[in-house]
């Protein structure tokens, strides 16, 4: 996959979806996107809108979507999560 995704702002959303979201049954949800981690910590993820991202170990990352609208609302969501 082409590397589209900036990182270091997928993990500073996760980072504010954890700070300021509502508990759910994973993690937490904030703003549509609901944001949980494995138990050792080292994959993270964030879904939403038909749409989860997966973030492992190196930053790399895998995106599961149906169709390219939705996952285009999901980043854009990320994006201001990440401000």
């Amino acid at each position: 996959m082409k590397n589209e995704l900036d990182s270091s702002k997928v993990l500073h959303a996760y980072e504010n979806v954890m700070l300021h979201g509502e508990p759910t049954e994973n993690g937490k949800m904030y703003q549509g996107i609901e944001a949980y981690s494995d138990y050792d910590g080292y994959n993270v993820y964030m879904r939403g809108n038909g749409v989860e991202l997966r973030m492992g170990f190196h930053n790399i990352y895998h995106l599961d979507y149906d169709q390219e609208h939705l996952k285009e609302s999901f980043l854009k969501k990320l994006e201001n999560l990440a401000k």
